[in-house]
């Protein structure tokens, strides 16, 4: 056969290919040719086609079928056959397959070779594919290569020891009496590969760590000489003596000092050298600076010293490099739970970073900036984060928005200042906020009574320039709903107050219903504010138009909220004014603690949370809750008791009074039912003691912590039972409203019973 072409010779030849074909054309051709000289056994050229062969496998294409003879190559004589096969060995073959175990003898009579050359290319081998099986086969090999005096081999022991421990951890302690000497050793090669290992052998071992701390003086000694030495050129690096070496030895003793008192104290002064005395004009400096503050940090390091680390990081801010300036962002975040007053001075810093054109810094200067605010800096850091939010990425405005309300609920100065915060929220970023944003800003304004007038005037102007960011138009259409009143009748104090008629009022909710931007949970937000405004302004007329107009909408839980308005309007309108007061103040539900389930309207839910606001009318009010069984609840009970049909318990539980007053008193009895025991079926018992009758009687009240609702309503004479169904895991605060006409005069009262069933029920 004529002899193959020269590596040289196809990488010239293939680099002429133009097209991914011909150059596959190519390939597919020598590799052929390759084939046919393997079959032929070809020593001469097993070598060069070996070769050629290995480029072939960094292109992308197969080469499998040159493992064996990578294995023929490595039993060779010539050193040249033996660097080619090891090459192959270690790009070739893996543990996962068999073929490797064939060169373990090959590797063994290597390390015991007579030239330091071939010892080296077997330990390099070793240390890179070597498998477990392998490496307890060879072990005993590497460490006596370990003590030998030769430096080029220690340093390639060293690493392979390292690989060695990887893959069988129970062979560590072989090792152990060898690394007694090491870091005695003068050649850097041999120091760097010796504190890899001993930093391999703390990670894997307790006992190791133990042992080693020791060691600690000795480091301190070797990073000292390594500062203080004058200019070597064989280890300079950019006027810096050995930066490999260094950010080694930091890290080995980040990981000695840990925990530890005694060492963290013996390498203080030390990292305060290097801290001080290493030049920052050049990467390698700035990487041996990283190092030592993460030493810093992780050890018991005094307080100044930890004070130092952060300015270290906060100069890194002002670097030009984006990769140092992520870099400290990142260990900033890391260690402002622990320093946060020292993280706290390069703040303005920090918010400068906002503003860079990296999104990955962007995204870095945001989280550290939200970790910053406190109830000192709220006002200026919101500030700067509200202009962020303005300017940044649809990508951010979501995890910003939810950051501010975290921050605005956790610092706020005022209740005017946070509900301020939060509507220039919604009214940036409406559509990327968290679906329980709506809820907890209803919430909020609903605790905050002296705040409703300026609130609802607020939102009112606000909703007049902008109504496509629908969370902003489902707040402000309650707050209309809820307080127009106020709205209205100009009552605002906190500023100008503005002349709003209640027909522009009513043409603003009316626009909403009639809007394109308007989502169907809008519209029904919008309607039901409509519908509470038949009691808060005098247009009932025009209110009854609109709400008819929809019962015949085409989006059925629109149709459905209308038809039961009307009904109000109608058959129900001496409840209508109880049933759309406004809502009680609602009181927080725990932030943390056990989520419990409870059943709502035939849905389990967990206990503490808000209601959901997309729930059929139910707004989070205990009259909607009664609005969602489309009235059913709302009967002429009288003279029946529902009970008697069902299957119940005795719990045991005496009745209890809950209002006697004017000749009316309410009872309460108390039983459990078979089919959940954990639900109380609570009978309610209403009797008349005067001789006049009571008529058009209403019985309004809720549960508060479940806001369970029951409203009873009868013309009829006394005495009228009726069941109200709740989940007893805690006990329960309940609050009553009644309304009846008694001897020609209408009559309202409010009763609370509080903590009841007695504890006994569980």
């Amino acid at each position: 056969m004529p002899a193959p072409i020269r590596l040289r010779e196809l990488i010239r030849t293939i680099r002429t290919a133009r097209t991914q074909a011909e150059e596959r054309e190519m390939i597919q051709k020598e590799s052929a040719a390759i084939r046919s000289s393997f079959r032929e056994e070809d020593n001469t050229y097993r070598c060069r086609n070996v070769a050629k062969l290995l480029y072939m496998h960094m292109l992308g294409y197969p080469a499998h079928f040159g493992q064996l003879e990578c294995l023929k190559l490595i039993a060779s004589q010539k050193f040249t056959d033996k660097r080619i096969g090891y090459l192959g060995a270690m790009l070739l073959l893996d543990e996962r397959q068999d073929v490797h175990l064939l060169m373990t003898n090959c590797i063994k009579n290597d390390l015991n070779h007579s030239t330091q050359y071939v010892q080296g290319l077997a330990l390099c081998t070793l240390g890179c594919m070597g498998s477990s099986e392998m490496c307890r086969d060879l072990a005993g090999e590497v460490e006596k290569l370990l003590k030998t005096s030769n430096s080029y081999l220690r340093k390639k022991a060293a690493l392979c020891a390292v690989h060695v421990i990887r893959k069988v951890p129970e062979l560590m302690e072989m090792f152990l009496p060898a690394t007694k000497n090491l870091l005695s050793e003068k050649n850097h090669g041999v120091l760097h590969t010796s504190v890899v290992l001993l930093t391999e052998m703390c990670e894997r071992s307790p006992d190791m760590l133990s042992h080693f701390r020791k060691l600690v003086p000795q480091l301190v000694r070797i990073l000292k000489n390594l500062i203080m030495s004058g200019y070597s050129p064989e280890h300079d690096v950019s006027g810096i003596s050995d930066p490999f070496l260094q950010v080694r030895i930091l890290r080995l003793l980040r990981i000695l000092g840990k925990g530890d008192d005694d060492s963290s104290e013996a390498m203080n002064d030390i990292l305060a050298q290097v801290a001080t005395n290493t030049e920052t004009s050049k990467n390698v400096g700035n990487a041996i600076l990283y190092e030592t503050v993460l030493t810093i940090m992780d050890i018991k390091s005094e307080s100044g010293l930890r004070v130092l680390a952060i300015n270290i990081l906060g100069r890194f801010l002002l670097n030009n490099d984006k990769n140092i300036r992520y870099v400290a962002l990142t260990s900033l975040l890391k260690t402002v739970q622990t320093d946060h007053n020292a993280v706290q001075r390069h703040r303005s810093t920090i918010v400068d970073c906002l503003k860079d054109l990296d999104v990955s810094i962007k995204r870095r200067a945001m989280e550290l900036s939200f970790a910053l605010v406190n109830g000192n800096n709220i006002r200026g850091m919101m500030k700067e984060l509200l202009y962020f939010l303005d300017s940044c990425d649809p990508e951010f405005k979501a995890d910003c928005a939810s950051g501010i309300f975290l921050a605005a609920e956790k610092y706020a100065p005022s209740k005017r200042w946070h509900i301020d915060t939060i509507m220039r929220v919604l009214t940036t970023a409406g559509s990327y906020v968290r679906d329980d944003c709506v809820p907890n800003l209803i919430q909020l304004i609903t605790n905050s009574v002296e705040m409703h007038a300026y609130t609802v005037q607020r939102l009112y102007k606000a909703l007049l320039d902008d109504i496509s960011q629908q969370p902003f138009v489902q707040v402000s259409s309650w707050c209309i709903g809820e307080y127009g009143d106020l709205l209205v009748s100009g009552q605002c104090e906190e500023e100008d107050p503005i002349q709003v008629t209640e027909d522009e009022v009513l043409d603003v909710l009316e626009g909403l219903l009639a809007s394109n931007l308007s989502s169907p949970v809008t519209r029904g937000y919008a309607l039901t504010a409509v519908m509470k405004l038949s009691t808060r302004l005098s247009s009932v007329n025009r209110i009854k138009k609109v709400v008819s107009i929809y019962g015949s909408s085409i989006d059925v839980e629109l149709q459905q909220r209308a038809v039961e308005y009307n009904a109000l309007f109608k058959k129900y309108d001496h409840m209508r004014c109880a049933l759309l007061e406004r809502m009680p103040i609602m009181e927080k539900a725990a932030a943390n603690g056990p989520t419990e389930t409870v059943q709502t309207n035939g849905e389990a839910e967990p206990a503490g949370l808000e209601p959901n606001p997309h729930r059929p009318v139910g707004l989070h009010c205990p009259f909607y809750c009664f609005l969602v069984i489309s009235l059913v609840l709302v009967l002429t009970v009288y003279k029946i008791a529902i009970l008697t049909k069902r299957k119940v318990s005795p719990i045991g539980i005496p009745p209890m009074t809950a209002y006697n007053k004017n000749g009316l008193k309410i009872d309460f009895t108390f039983e459990r039912s078979n089919t959940n025991p954990n639900i109380a079926i609570i009978t309610i018992h209403a009797a008349n003691s005067t001789e006049a009758e009571m008529t058009n009687f209403l019985i309004l009240q809720y549960c508060i912590c479940q806001w369970y609702s029951l409203n009873i309503s009868t013309s009829a004479c006394f005495p009228l039972t009726a069941p109200l169904h709740v989940i007893l895991q805690q006990q329960l605060r309940m609050r009553i409203k009644l309304t009846y006409n008694h001897k020609g005069s209408p009559v309202q009262d409010l009763a609370e019973v509080n903590n009841f069933p007695p504890q006994s029920w569980q």
